[in-house]
């Protein structure tokens, strides 16, 4: 199974080419989970009117935290960020024997098999037309110069493995029944035939090239938003797919074509939004060839405020044995005005709310889009520009961190793959307190408790642990909190 909160960089969609990739090489040093030792660095704030603050950084400067240290037994550690300003400002404490009257650790990197709608341009690995065997299959210079350098280096620097997924976006245009790798054509033919071998076969040659850099896949999709047309800008390039459809590909010719190849690479479906859920799952696990190839479900946020997260627990328990992977997020959707809104903690806050949510529906891990974009929100091709953690402002030779990147950090930080989420049980008092929680058991023992305040109210609650005693703390407005302890 994937850790139990994992979230990613997607180093091929931020690039307005060198200029963001240079920033991104940066932040890779200032994110991942390094081996060398530094002292924390405060944040350097700055407010452009939209509720909250940005951290700002530059090449010399970026504000970063001390390494974890477990507590001793009976004490605990407490990141709190707030809409007020806080950045996962650290205090310590000690429980209570009786009740009383940056470095953020991603882990998870999705990368685009050649273009999607956050590429430069338009493209797949083979153009020419009717190349069955795929002779003329190429990875592109945004593969070669750009991700897989990026990829490499991020692998080196990381003391945690480095999970990477492939989704793909389109097959080249000659697969395609409208005749282009924009647009919402589907493949040419019927499942079994030619054209699905060949794109089976396509995902093969991704793995093959890709390990020849000695990158490796732990997973890949088998079509990025199949029903797409929910969603994105009509030339948006894509694949589409019926549940029925996807489940015959599997079955008959991806499955089969993973199974065969020496990657042991491992394979998820759906990669669409969690509307199509139980029903999907169904009908592609459902069948038990389908469902021998498949290892996870992989599920968008794009439609979960329609969409009850009862969904996510009902195909749990219909499919218990293939988890639930949250592969896409990001905020600024159709906001054709504010796609990005610098500072906003509101945007920060439906993350967490997200990731809550759906870790208390039997969803093991969650992936943001992309981890980092310009001012306008690009670059897309597309022109679909949204938000992102961070922004980098390449005139200024800055970068801004957002709410939105520190909200993760309070779950990548301190829940490690192989964590577990525990049982907890909150008292009529703090259901009406309206606190977002869930809490986890991470493999080294130790208790993490995240606990979301939306509302803006401070809200005092109790933590008690009967292996260690009781906190009497306080959730202050607009503010997340992530507690962190052990038992012995």
């Amino acid at each position: 199974h994937p850790p139990a909160v994992t979230l990613r960089v997607s180093p091929c969609r931020a690039m307005r080419a060198v200029g963001i990739l240079s920033w991104l090489l940066l932040l890779l040093m200032l994110l991942l989970p390094v081996a060398q030792v530094t002292g924390a660095r405060p944040c350097i704030p700055k407010d452009f009117g939209h509720g909250s603050v940005v951290c700002v950084c530059n090449a010399t400067y970026c504000d970063t935290l001390d390494p974890l240290v477990l507590p001793a037994p009976g004490s605990y550690v407490k990141y709190e960020s707030s809409k007020a300003g806080k950045r996962l400002e650290r205090s310590e404490g000690k429980f209570q024997r009786s009740l009383p009257s940056p470095g953020i650790e991603y882990n998870l990197v999705r990368v685009p098999m050649a273009c999607s709608d956050f590429s430069v341009r338009p493209y797949s690995y083979d153009d020419v037309p009717n190349d069955y065997e795929l002779k003329h299959f190429r990875l592109a210079d945004e593969d070669v110069k750009m991700k897989i350098p990026l990829l490499r280096r991020a692998l080196a620097m990381s003391k945690r493995p480095l999970l990477l997924f492939g989704s793909p976006w389109t097959a080249p245009a000659w697969m395609k029944s409208n005749g282009d790798v924009r647009g919402k054509g589907t493949l040419k033919g019927k499942a079994g035939d030619k054209y699905h071998k060949t794109w089976a076969n396509y995902f093969i040659k991704f793995l093959d090239e890709y390990a020849k850099h000695n990158v490796t896949f732990w997973a890949v999709t088998a079509q990025n938003e199949p029903l797409a047309g929910l969603l994105t800008p009509p030339q948006g390039p894509t694949i589409a797919f019926t549940a029925a459809q996807q489940r015959d590909f599997i079955s008959q010719d991806l499955g089969p074509a993973l199974a065969r190849s020496p990657h042991g690479t491992r394979l998820l479906m759906l990669d669409d939004q969690r509307i199509h859920l139980p029903h999907w799952a169904k009908v592609v696990l459902g069948n038990a060839t389908a469902a021998r190839y498949v290892a996870g479900l992989a599920v968008h946020w794009y439609l979960d405020a329609i969409v009850p997260p009862g969904c996510l627990e009902t195909t749990h328990k219909l499919f218990p044995d293939h988890f639930l992977l949250y592969t896409e997020a990001c905020t600024g959707f159709f906001m054709f005005r504010f796609a990005v809104s610098l500072g906003c903690w509101e945007r920060g806050d439906h993350y967490s709310y997200s990731i809550l949510t759906v870790m208390n529906h039997f969803v093991s891990g969650w992936t943001d889009w992309n981890l980092v974009l310009d001012l306008e929100g690009g670059p897309n091709w597309v022109k679909n520009f949204v938000d992102s953690p961070v922004i980098v402002d390449g005139d200024k030779d800055v970068f801004y961190k957002q709410p939105m990147f520190y909200h993760l950090g309070h779950f990548s930080k301190f829940i490690p793959e192989g964590s577990r989420r525990v049982g907890l049980r909150s008292s009529r008092r703090c259901l009406l307190c309206q606190l977002e929680h869930v809490a986890v058991l991470r493999p080294d023992g130790a208790l993490v408790l995240v606990v979301l305040n939306r509302f803006g109210r401070d809200v005092p609650f109790g933590i008690q642990d009967p292996a260690v005693g009781f906190i009497e703390t306080v959730a202050p407005a607009h503010s997340i909190q992530t507690y962190l302890w052990r038992q012995q």
